[in-house]
């Protein structure tokens, strides 16, 4: 009450209202810079999970080669959105297909600097989704490569079409409607397409599947470390989905209520799907099942009502258990559940954001818009992201040699070792 007061009377000091009116404009500004940077910053710290949660579902000895994946891939990430990924994705779009201006962001409005700051915490969270997946085969600089071509085009033409632009004109998608709030799309399936392309190039990690192919599990090292990384993810999160307003408006509340609803019935979800089919309650599954409430709830959390917001997020929680046991079926080898978390999920999600519409319900039009840019991300981000791995496997290397593998990838790719008081042997044996 005391604070009202002393606001009503400085504006009554203002000797015209048009002052007024432009004190109140700043103050908004203000506070609109302020909760983007600070929402910036939570995404920023999503890296931290990141490297937690994949690090922790590694082998001890691919620990630091894990860890190293995220911290570069952020840090070349940035460079490379700044330089040509922003321009892309947000510059003036007169063909709906990619911006044309804006590149190497510079003398220019402190809001642009805002927004660049926001969207390349972002694009590096797309980035990395594919380190976990790859992880433990993957050389070292080939990943960079392909981390660095995701930031600077996949995923910023595919950002154009739903989100472009800031300036003038608009992305095809988003002329039609398309609902992704934050990016269940944009973000988390452009992400796993690309793992899942990852992954296959790749192939499976030694040992990994029988000559019969019978699935053989790899425990991680440090679940610990997972269950604070999932934590770290869950926070950032309501960064990611409120910041998403780029203003600090009312609505933050709903945004960051069905967040966090979502997460907890995708927990929930992934718990009663182990329990219904008589496995055990895994703590991995159990946290991927909520990154996967997180990832569905992403597209509609600032369009959907908190009971579809827990609906959505039970249905991915279920579905992360199905879509790693078809990809175990076909035998492919994704370390975390990058795939079954971040595009299955996100699939999921952006169906559902159509389909709950607040105040317009399962409306057929909407929820058809929702799957053509669906299948506009798969279609544009899988043959691009397969096309490149396999390129930088040929002039580059994407595989580690079978003994850099059995031996760990911390060593033979970084000569250094997590766990030193542990793994003497290896400290000591030399490199081949």
């Amino acid at each position: 009450m005391l604070l009202k007061w002393v606001g009503l009377g400085v504006l009554a000091l203002l000797p015209e209202s048009s002052y007024a009116d432009d004190a109140v404009a700043n103050l908004q500004s203000s506070m609109d810079t302020v909760w983007l940077i600070t929402a910036g910053a939570l995404v920023f710290f999503m890296q931290a999970g990141f490297a937690l949660l994949e690090s922790g579902m590694a082998r001890a000895k691919n620990t630091v080669n894990v860890i190293m994946k995220n911290y570069v891939d952020a840090c070349l990430g940035a460079i490379a959105f700044w330089m040509i990924g922003y321009g892309l994705m947000f510059g003036i779009n007169p063909s709906g297909w990619f911006g044309q201006d804006h590149f190497f962001l510079g003398n220019a409005e402190h809001l642009d600097y805002s927004l660049l700051f926001f969207q390349t915490m972002f694009a590096a969270t797309a980035a990395t989704i594919a380190s976990g997946a790859l992880a433990e085969r993957t050389r070292y600089g080939g990943y960079l490569i392909g981390s660095t071509l995701t930031t600077a085009v996949i995923y910023p033409v595919y950002g154009s079409w739903a989100w472009g632009s800031l300036y003038s004109g608009s992305g095809w998608l988003k002329e039609m409607g398309f609902v992704d709030f934050a990016g269940s799309t944009v973000v988390h399936s452009v992400g796993g397409w690309v793992a899942l392309a990852g992954i296959i190039v790749l192939g499976p990690r030694l040992g990994r599947f029988g000559p019969d192919g019978t699935s053989r599990t790899i425990q991680g090292h440090n679940l610990p470390a997972v269950a604070l990384g999932g934590f770290i993810l869950w926070l950032g999160w309501f960064g990611f989905n409120g910041g998403s307003t780029a203003a600090a408006t009312t609505n933050i509340g709903l945004i960051n209520l069905n967040t966090h609803i979502a997460a907890s019935a995708g927990a929930v979800g992934a718990m009663l799907s182990m329990a219904l089919f008589g496995r055990p309650i895994l703590m991995s599954n159990t946290i991927n099942g909520s990154i996967a409430g997180l990832v569905a709830i992403t597209a509609g959390c600032a369009t959907m009502e908190p009971l579809y917001a827990m609906v959505t997020g039970l249905v991915a929680g279920v579905l992360v258990l199905i879509g790693g046991a078809f990809l175990d079926k076909i035998r492919l080898d994704d370390v975390v559940g990058a795939v079954s978390v971040h595009a299955f999920a996100g699939v999921w999600g952006t169906v559902a954001a159509g389909m709950f519409y607040a105040g317009d319900l399962f409306d057929p039009n909407r929820i058809w818009v929702q799957f053509i840019g669906i299948a506009a991300a798969f279609l544009w981000t899988f043959p691009v992201a397969l096309f490149m791995y396999w390129l930088i496997s040929k002039l580059f290397g994407l595989r580690a040699s079978t003994v850099d593998e059995a031996r760990g990838l911390d060593y033979t790719e970084h000569y250094e070792i997590g766990y030193p008081e542990f793994q003497r042997d290896m400290l000591h044996g030399g490199k081949n």
